[in-house]
This record gives structure tokens, C-alpha cells and sequence, in this order.
């Protein structure tokens, strides 16, 4: 252990950083106008290891200052892991998720959020939903987490749009958490204004979204994966064609394992539909599968003469008993029974 301390004394010492043996951990940022990944990075560094939980934030763009903390993120021109030093905008640095670990796929350079994700992102999980490290629940999750929350704010962060063409847009998204983070900055017309209470307000809003999101991904996401796998494989007994699959005991977040499922499972014929139990309503559900995640587009929408009809009027034109309605888009329809939402699908993959 005294050897690597040394060594680790020696690699901060070649970098001009003083190694502080202090109580109290110390975080460094820039000072300034802030934004969302150096931010959410201070943030979640304070999950990654107890001794972390109570760090002091140092915001400065003094590397005198900066040299004694004992992290550094978004500032000082250096990445270097080996003495916790994670900025990303110095020339010389392009890394992605990808560049770092050829495992993972995705290719957006990293800011300071990714930096800290990348390297403390299994001990965070870890230690938020108390789970062993090394599971494969924290494996799943960290590549989850990485895909859904923090590449959009690495992108954001590095001035990337999200699809090509950016002249069409119909509107601008504001709301998002670097927007709103944006937002959160002292007035540029407000004399002498409270950075820190600021940054500080800003910290508490990042990081109980970004708890919450651990939360549900870890306790609501994930638990959902073995049912749609059950569903996946149970499907034939629901269809001979195999195009529809059942949870009898209501719905549960299930587009995107579906479609990691149906990969990994070498599902032949893409599932079209999946009914469930509507426990609230007393009913039935008949949902349209996506042709991917986060599309609105269908593999296959309900009837088109269907859509925008209610109870009998509905039931008359599919010639199905008990419907209660077809969504104006197709997209989603309802039925008091198990059978007439089965019916509701096998009638759209079988037009007469």
C-alpha cells in the first residue's frame, strides 16, 4: 500500500498536483458561468466512494488552487485518471466511451460528466441501489444509464445535434436538464450574485434527477426484463404466428427489452403487438410494437378504419364484442376482455 501511495505521489508530482492526505475530500471545477456535465460530474463523484460523500467543491480556474484538490473536473487542460484529473477540452483530447473501452459502442466525445461516468460509473450504481460491483444487474445498468442519461449531455456539452439534418427542426426542446441547469446560472445583470448559492441550487437539482433515474432504471427498468423475456419465450402460446406476446398481469416498462430481447433471443418474425392486463380499468390492452425504441412509427398500427371509434361504434365496425377504443393514430386500442384485445390484434395481422 505505501508503494502505491508513493507511486501515485510521484505520477500527481510529474503534473505540478500536490496530493493533500487531508479528512475532507476535495473537488475542483471552473468557476464561472457552469454547465450541466461538470456539474452532474461533482455530483456524482460525491456516490462513488464514501470518503467522497462529503466533498468540498472548489471552483476555480487557479491552478494553484486547483492543484491541491484531489479531483479535478472540466478544468486544467489534463486527463489523467491515475490523479483524478478528467478534462476533455484540451486539443489533444477526442476520447469517446468507444475509444476508451472498445466494448461499448458509442462514439460521442466525452465531457467531464462522461470522464467520471466512465471511470467511477460502476461504483456509483453500486453504491446507490446497494448492489455488488461487479453484478451483472450494475453491468446492465451502466450501459443503460450511459446510453439514456449521460451521452446527452456529453453531446450537448460538445456542441453535437442529435441527427444530421438541423435546419427542419418544428421546434426546440428547452426542458431538458442541460437547459434547465442553463437556467440556473446568476443573472448577467444582477450585481455581486451568489455563484455558489447557484452552483449549489443547481447541484441539487442535477443530482436528485440523476437518482432518480438510477432509482428507476435499478428498481422499476430493470426487474421488468425477465418478464418480457418470459412473455418472448411463452409467445407461441399465446399465437401459432408468434407476432404477439401477454402480460397477464398488466404492463411494465417493456418496449426496450423487447427489442434487446428479440437480438439476443434470434427472434425470427418481429413481434407486432403485445396485450396486457389494464388492472385500473377492469380491461384489456392491445399496444402496436415500434419499429425501434423511440419511434412513433409502427410495425404494424391497428386498423386504419378503426382509429378515433369508442365502444359500439367500434365494436360494430371491427366486429369484435366489448371494444372500448382505438387511439387516433392506432397505436393503441382497449377491450373489457383478454379475448377481444387478442382479437383486436389477430384481426389487424389477418384483414379479412
Amino acid at each position: 500500500m505505501l508503494n502505491l501511495l508513493r507511486s501515485f505521489s510521484r505520477s500527481a508530482s510529474n503534473l505540478g498536483i500536490t496530493v493533500r492526505m487531508g479528512p475532507k475530500v476535495k473537488i475542483g471545477t471552473h468557476n464561472g458561468t457552469f454547465h450541466c456535465d461538470e456539474v452532474l460530474a461533482c455530483s456524482m463523484l460525491k456516490h462513488a466512494k464514501p470518503e467522497y460523500s462529503n466533498a468540498e467543491i472548489v471552483r476555480s480556474r487557479n491552478m494553484d488552487i486547483l492543484k491541491d484538490c484531489d479531483i479535478v473536473v472540466d478544468v486544467g487542460g489534463v486527463y489523467e485518471p491515475s490523479c483524478h484529473r478528467y478534462d476533455h477540452h484540451q486539443k489533444s483530447f477526442n476520447h469517446t466511451m468507444n475509444t476508451l473501452n472498445n466494448e461499448y459502442p458509442w462514439t460521442i466525445k466525452l465531457s467531464s460528466a462522461g470522464l467520471v461516468f466512465f471511470h467511477f460509473g460502476h461504483e456509483i450504481i453500486a453504491n446507490i441501489l446497494k448492489l455488488p460491483v461487479d453484478s451483472e444487474e450494475v453491468k446492465i445498468l451502466y450501459k443503460k444509464i450511459y446510453e439514456n442519461f449521460i451521452q446527452e449531455i456529453d453531446a450537448l456539452d460538445n456542441g453535437i445535434e442529435p441527427c444530421e439534418e438541423v435546419s427542419n427542426h418544428k421546434y426546440q426542446i428547452h426542458t431538458n436538464l442541460g437547459a434547465r441547469v442553463k437556467f440556473l446560472n446568476p443573472p448577467w445583470n444582477e450585481i455581486n450574485p451568489d455563484e455558489t448559492k447557484c452552483f449549489e441550487k443547481a447541484s441539487q437539482l442535477v443530482e436528485q434527477e440523476f437518482l432518480d433515474r438510477v432509482t428507476f432504471y435499478g428498481k422499476i427498468w430493470l426487474p421488468a426484463r425477465d418478464i418480457v423475456k418470459s412473455a418472448i419465450q411463452n409467445r407461441f402460446s399465446v399465437h401459432s404466428s408468434g407476432e404477439i406476446i401477454e402480460f397477464a398481469t398488466g404492463g411494465c416498462p417493456w418496449k426496450e427489452h423487447l427489442f434487446e430481447l428479440e437480438e439476443s433471443l434470434k427472434v425470427e418474425k418481429p413481434i407486432k403487438f403485445v396485450i396486457y392486463a389494464d388492472a385500473i380499468n377492469k380491461a384489456w390492452r392491445v399496444q402496436c410494437v415500434s419499429v425501434s425504441p423511440f419511434s412513433f412509427e409502427n410495425r404494424l398500427s391497428l386498423c386504419k378504419e378503426w382509429c378515433g371509434l369508442r365502444d359500439e361504434e367500434l365494436s360494430k365496425q371491427s366486429g369484435i364484442d366489448d371494444c372500448v377504443f382505438v387511439h387516433m393514430s392506432g397505436f393503441i386500442g382497449g377491450n373489457k376482455t383478454r379475448e377481444g384485445a387478442l382479437q383486436m390484434a389477430l384481426k389487424t395481422l389477418n384483414p379479412e
